[in-house]
């Protein structure tokens, strides 16, 4: 466990020093990619045609990768729903608010999907969520996050199935619109992989 947290501060610690590199760090450097489809993330949404003008995105909605470590490393603030892949900054723009939002209900058990287009050793998946005083028009960054999960799935390393499904019940205090960002920490490099669901507590 030690040797894999050094290896991931070095990881985190190369992207900060060489920005350049990072197109060629995270491509490849996982062999497995996926993104949530329950609840819909910003790049279902673009890969289903549900919201337009998404960029490079809407070809591979699985490929949102960056550095790992969520929340200590990870991506830029304001780049933490494309992964810090300039790529995909369309993700990151919060269009005034008005991305669709998936209708929840507070304290909900809610099925979590992933789908992957390759499995990947897995140490964990994690959610977050958005503070009370979160607004839906800013791009997303850790001070508008609760920084403390409010679902974890441990894999210790296991390979997961190509649709990754679990169930984690939301918090029982929110109300209106939050974003729900997750986290797919994979075991044997320093990336992960990163969703952003808009959701809508009635």
């Amino acid at each position: 466990m030690l040797t894999k947290r050094i290896k991931r501060a070095v990881g985190v610690a190369a992207f900060g020093i060489v920005p350049l590199a990072l197109p060629v760090l995270t491509a490849g450097a996982a062999s497995g990619h996926g993104y949530t489809q329950n609840p819909m993330s910003r790049q279902a949404l673009c890969a289903d045609g549900t919201v337009s003008n998404c960029g490079a995105i809407q070809w591979e909605p699985q490929s949102v990768e960056g550095p790992g470590n969520f929340p200590s490393g990870g991506p830029a603030d304001g780049n933490l729903c494309s992964g810090g892949n300039g790529r995909f900054s369309e993700l990151d723009e919060p269009r005034n608010g008005n991305w669709p939002a998936t209708d929840v209900s507070a304290g909900q058990d809610l099925q979590f999907r992933w789908e992957l287009t390759a499995a990947h050793s897995t140490e964990s998946f994690r959610y977050f969520i958005t503070k009370d005083s979160y607004d839906p028009s800013r791009p997303l960054t850790r001070d508008q996050l609760e920084l403390q999960p409010f679902h974890t799935e441990d894999y210790n390393g296991r390979q997961p199935d190509f649709t990754v499904t679990h169930t984690g019940q939301l918090p029982s205090d929110k109300s209106g619109k939050h974003l729900i960002f997750g986290v797919w920490e994979v075991a044997d490099t320093s990336n992960a992989f990163y969703t952003c669901s808009d959701v809508n507590f009635g």
